[in-house]
């Protein structure tokens, strides 16, 4: 039998009924256990394959569920778990103590002011939240929820009890009320596996503003619910992360007491602390988050459309609206086999175009390139080249509208910018390299200031990057405060950001 188990709730008994096709009931006394789409029913393997999935009725399924008791599940299921608890209370007690001493000796490092929970209403981040506030014996601590206005009904019920529960956390809800996810999905395209830049938009920057909000530029711990099983990538993290590109929010240090637990240790303290958690655990999801994400499995995409039938038809036909926009012949295919979650750069997508670096090399000038702009020159993008030094309009040629930028050492001109009128360009700019040893590489950091000009939509991915909170998106524009930008160039560092922008990577066509 595997040994990474979550145990499988009344709800999620009485569907796996219906799924084997056994009768009402049947369960209500055996042990059952499951690890992703595999099922232990006392002791024996039983593989809900994608099939299975694929021929259930999710509208009879529903129905059926509703004339169900649940309840008469309840009672075993509860003297089930009470054995589990009971028989691994030594072994909690040492992966608790082990979290325990862990999260003092991070806090110590940190006043608690600025300490941080990161709370997403998921499992592993309402274990962080109970285990750091008793670790601490601190019921004051600074929750914050980003809402992503993707969140299962679920998560949001959650988050409010969670709130009543706990009237002495300082609870901050992080949410983008800029944008809207379906009118940047048709702009820029679905999120797809390797190109989540819902993350950056809805989640991670609305985080950082709030962070910005509360703590201006000091630097923050933030305990959160990261577990090196989820995935193979997090098996890569390390358990305190500090100044690396995989911290999202430069302005903290992250740590994950559970780092090591397994999915039946997270359980195993949910179930004996007797903590409150998310419903949707209990229909049968093993992960929560967007009821759009691309990486939802089967599994989450049938319980949706049995628990969130109107959402999971809006997204279907919102994608397959989009095959079709993009040429895809076989568009419900496309979509129905989970090929939009592969789905890779801008192909078909009138957005492309602006993430593609267009330049001439000037032919009267060395070491100067003219630069395609999608909108007019303005200060907007003057402003974008903060980061290279001094900003001095007053040194450039006023008859050409030249601004200078000087090095922040030494006060010598390193970047001349110019409006150019351009051949085959309704706009473009001249940027002139200067008194530098390698004028190509400047020049290819100023191409990354380009293509945020061209190419920015309000990712926010830039602002979480600045960890002195210099750069901030205001309405449609971006904008860099020359008196908190230290100009370490992150924002420039292909390590933080490939391409200079987001939406290199997302928009970029073969």
């Amino acid at each position: 039998m595997a040994t990474d188990l979550r145990p499988v709730f009344p709800e999620e008994r009485r569907l796996l009924e219906l799924l084997l096709e056994k009768d009402i009931y049947s369960l209500q006394r055996s042990a059952v256990w499951a690890n992703k789409n595999r099922y232990y029913i006392d002791g024996k393997s039983n593989v809900i394959t994608s099939d299975i999935y694929a021929a259930s009725n999710t509208q009879e399924i529903r129905k059926a569920l509703q004339e169900s008791d649940i309840e008469q599940y309840q009672d075993a299921f509860q003297f089930q778990m009470d054995l589990f608890v009971e028989a691994n209370r030594e072994h909690l007690f040492s992966i608790i103590e082990e979290a325990h001493e862990f999260i003092r000796k991070e806090a110590s490092r940190y006043p608690q002011e600025n300490i941080v929970l990161s709370f997403s209403g998921g499992k592993d981040s309402t274990v962080v939240a109970d285990i750091v506030t008793k670790a601490l014996s601190n019921p004051s601590l600074v929750h914050i929820f980003g809402n992503t206005t993707l969140e299962f009904p679920t998560t949001l019920d959650y988050a409010k009890r969670f709130r009543e529960e706990h009237p002495q956390a300082i609870f901050q809800i992080a949410e983008n009320r800029e944008q809207d996810f379906m009118d940047m999905c048709a702009e820029i395209g679905p999120p797809a596996r390797m190109m989540r830049w819902c993350c950056s938009m809805f989640k991670t920057g609305p985080i950082t503003r709030i962070i910005s909000n509360l703590y201006r530029n000091q630097q923050i711990l933030t305990f959160y619910g990261i577990r090196k099983y989820e995935s193979v990538s997090r098996s890569k993290y390390n358990r305190v992360e500090q100044n690396t590109e995989s911290v999202k929010i430069q302005q903290q240090t992250v740590a994950a007491p559970i780092f090591n637990w397994k999915d039946i240790d997270v359980w195993l303290y949910i179930l004996s602390e007797k903590i409150d958690f998310n419903d949707a655990y209990r229909l049968g999801y093993d992960r929560v988050g967007c009821y759009c994400c691309p990486n939802n499995n089967i599994r989450a995409q049938f319980l949706s459309g049995i628990y969130m039938p109107d959402r999971s038809t809006k997204w279907r036909n919102f994608l397959i609206d989009f095959a079709k926009k993009i040429g895809k012949s076989d568009a419900e295919v496309y979509v129905d086999s989970g090929k939009w979650k592969a789905r890779q750069g801008g192909n078909g997508l009138a957005a492309a175009k602006t993430v593609k670096l267009q330049f001439t090399n000037c032919t009267a000038e060395e070491h100067s390139k003219i630069y395609k702009l999608f909108r007019p020159y303005d200060d907007e993008l003057i402003n974008m080249f903060i980061p290279f030094g001094k900003i001095a309009k007053d040194l450039g040629r006023k008859l050409l509208q030249e601004t200078i930028i000087l090095d922040v050492k030494n006060n010598v001109p390193i970047l001349s910018l110019q409006p150019f009128a351009q051949d085959g360009y309704e706009y473009a700019v001249k940027v002139k390299t200067l008194n530098v040893e390698d004028h190509e590489e400047l020049q290819r950091l100023a191409g990354y200031q380009i293509r945020k000009f061209n190419a920015c939509r309000r990712c926010l991915k830039c602002e979480s990057i600045c960890r002195t909170g210099a750069i901030s998106i205001m309405g449609d524009s971006y904008y860099i405060d020359p008196d908190k930008c230290v100009h370490c160039y992150k924002c420039m560092n292909a390590k933080y950001l490939a391409g200079g922008c987001m939406m290199d990577k997302y928009l970029r066509t073969k």
